[in-house]
């Protein structure tokens, strides 16, 4: 089927379903970070007028270039928003009208004010203070500088001191999706995962979907990582279990599975994210490149491109943008190329207007591609 014909029965699909999400709730966790968004001078023309750098390549040239000397650079904030896979993938859930909780590191004693509207429309508690991101975006890419010492506080002891183990079952079992994402960072996470595993998860009747998303492993040594991914495949015990992946995590993941890098077409990351899936025992896999997504189920495979656009207004948060719009697909039970199709939507609608969609503005942006 043509990318323009997947499109409109993919609106169709959402316009004519999208009613049951209300009745869909989501649990999100574990993270939460103030983001910053930057851009940086290349040449600066008055005090209100400057050039920003377009490309990673021309600022790694500034940056080598003063190896050994020393170098200024000057960065200009476009905006302060709220951070974190978690809740960038939770406000875009909770704005396809997904009733959403969330648990993650909003700030403590209070909710930090870049939360504010966010914690009107959801349930939210808080762990711990946020960690802070200064994200340095160029037209091909960004640069994520983090502050992560708050999220050390982000373990099982903690997670259980504001949210015991009955109501944690509780908040599973009334959950249609459930999403814990960040492992990379949060380095209790893999405890977790275990007291999960044998605390929760076996009280939690079957049905529901349960999303995780590693978040960039590459920091992580190869040895925690077969373990956390160990982990995850052991849920699709009590859950149906969606691992996302962006390219290059698929490729770490592939690597530690045995398998060789794929390449980046269609064709070849599609045929990766099965291989993923069947060797972990999963419901669904789904990989990410930055051009289009390819995904794998029961069903078999396959892959849908995303509506490219050369100047994106924000590029921070358009792959938790993508998971949320896959999760909707897979929640409102859509096919595996629809759900695809969902994902780069609302993915395409954010980078274009930083915002995250409803339903009426992907169906819309949907009909126009």
């Amino acid at each position: 089927m043509g990318n323009a014909s997947l499109a409109g029965q993919t609106a169709d699909f959402l316009s004519s379903c999208a009613d049951t999400l209300p009745q869909s709730p989501s649990l999100v966790g574990l993270d939460g970070f103030v983001d910053t968004i930057l851009h940086v001078v290349a040449t600066r023309e008055s005090a209100e007028s400057y050039t920003r750098m377009g490309s990673m390549a021309e600022f790694g040239r500034r940056i080598g270039a003063a190896a050994g000397l020393s170098a200024n650079f000057e960065m200009v904030p476009q905006m302060v928003k709220l951070g974190g896979n978690g809740p960038i993938m939770a406000n875009a859930l909770g704005a396809y009208g997904s009733p959403v909780t969330y648990v993650g590191n909003l700030g403590a004693p209070n909710i930090h004010a870049v939360f504010a509207d966010f914690a009107a429309r959801a349930e939210v508690i808080s762990l711990a203070e946020p960690g802070y991101t200064d994200a340095i975006e160029f037209d091909d890419g960004k640069l994520m500088f983090g502050k992560h010492l708050s999220l050390r506080e982000v373990n099982w002891e903690t997670l259980l001191g504001h949210v015991p183990l009955e109501r944690l079952v509780k908040l599973f079992n009334d959950s249609s999706l459930i999403a814990l994402v960040n492992w990379t960072m949060l380095t209790g996470m893999t405890r977790i995962f275990e007291e999960l595993l044998g605390k929760v998860m076996p009280l939690v009747t079957g049905g529901r979907w349960i999303f995780f998303d590693l978040a960039d492993p590459a920091k992580r040594t190869r040895e925690d990582i077969a373990r956390a991914v160990d982990l995850i495949a052991r849920f699709q015990k009590h859950a149906k279990v969606i691992l996302g992946l962006n390219l290059q995590e698929g490729r770490q993941i592939g690597e530690v599975l045995g398998f060789a890098p794929c390449e980046e077409t269609h064709e070849a990351v599609a045929a990766h994210a099965a291989k993923i899936r069947a060797k972990l025992g999963v419901e669904t896999v789904v990989i990410h490149p930055v051009s289009f997504a390819a995904a794998a189920d029961a069903t078999g495979s396959a892959a849908v491109q995303g509506p490219f656009v050369e100047k994106p207004v924000i590029t921070t948060g358009a792959g938790d943008h993508f998971n949320a719009g896959f999760c909707v697909g897979r929640m409102l039970g859509a096919p595996l190329d629809v759900s695809l199709q969902i994902g780069v939507g609302t993915s395409g609608f954010y980078v274009r207007t930083a915002k995250s969609p409803t339903v009426g503005d992907t169906v819309g942006f949907l009909r126009t591609l």
